[in-house]
């Protein structure tokens, strides 16, 4: 049975294959083999529970080859190469403005036994790096040189930060595939139609917004359409708004008051009512924000967003 994992990257457990004799402490730093070379990464204890769960998967990735604790001395070195990895980004980065190549240099990585190193970037179209990879190989010599494209999204879900939620970014803690989202996702919730409102730290659509859009679809059925006549307890008017998740519709009479009604209490009729319908906002959202379709169309750009690099 699985008795340890180690902590990996976009926050996903990897079963590590540990010798009996071996006993770690919750939270200890070991030295593992993985498909990058040596590297340094976090021992969990495993519930029974969860071991079974692991065992039967057939999702759970392969196990990690356990090499040995840290020592003293190995974290010195740990604590080495992580400044190494700061001044090696920089190298690279002045070499990319150098041959003057469009790419966004994200992050350096050493394994642990300084054999390979990784460079993640984002680019907008494809990049011919040949001359910047020859100066990189005079530049750090001995050494196997891996230049990785990543999307926006997968720049996000590796350098981790806080969603407008308040919590840890999806991309970075439990989501492991990213979903195709469209600004009509936003659109049918009642979201505010504003870019900064329905957009992520990587500048397209909110993740998240796919989440309860089941919900929003089940929830309409039944509703009457904005703009669209009903019969109420207090006569004839026209839809404004549609509260979903209450179950309210807001109507709007000839003297121009609204007031919200239970679905239950309405009923569409074939008739026309002098209201005019100039809705300023969505569900109790105003959008205080130019709409540019450039932008919308930008945020729906699926195209390299996500890689699968990482």
């Amino acid at each position: 049975m699985i008795k340890y994992a180690v902590h990996y990257l976009k926050n996903t457990f990897v079963p590590l294959k540990c010798p009996e004799n071996v006993n770690l402490d919750e939270g200890q730093l070991v030295l593992v083999r993985t498909e990058k070379g040596e590297e340094v990464l976090k021992a969990f204890l495993v519930n029974k529970e969860v071991a079974k769960l692991f065992e039967k998967s057939e999702k759970t990735p392969a196990p990690f080859e356990f090499i040995r604790i840290l020592t003293q001395e190995d974290l010195m070195v740990l604590e080495d190469l992580k400044k190494e990895e700061v001044t090696s980004y920089f190298k690279c980065k002045e070499l990319v403005k150098k041959h003057n190549l469009n790419m966004n240099l994200v992050q350096c990585k050493l394994t642990f036994d300084k054999r390979k190193i990784s460079f993640y970037y984002t680019a907008p179209e494809r990049v011919d790096f040949r001359e910047l990879l020859k100066d990189l190989t005079q530049v750090f010599k001995r050494m196997r040189i891996d230049l990785r494209h990543i999307g926006v999204r997968d720049e996000s879900s590796i350098m981790d930060g806080t969603g407008i939620c308040g919590k840890p970014f999806c991309c970075s803690s439990f989501l492991r595939k990213f979903e195709s989202i469209n600004v009509k996702l936003a659109k049918d919730q009642g979201m505010p139609i504003a870019p900064s409102k329905i957009s992520g730290t990587c500048g397209r659509l909110l993740c998240c917004l796919t989440y309860e859009y089941s919900n929003y679809i089940e929830a309409a059925k039944g509703m009457p359409p904005v703009g669209s006549t009903v019969m109420t307890p207090n006569g004839l008017g026209k839809v404004c708004f549609i509260q979903f998740l209450n179950n309210t519709v807001a109507v709007k009479f000839e003297d121009g008051k609204i007031k919200e009604f239970e679905k239950t209490e309405i009923e569409m009729v074939d008739a026309d009512v002098n209201v005019d319908i100039e809705i300023s906002r969505i569900n109790n959202y105003t959008i205080d924000e130019k709409v540019d379709a450039k932008q919308l169309k930008q945020l729906e750009d699926d195209r390299n967003s996500s890689t699968g690099n990482v």
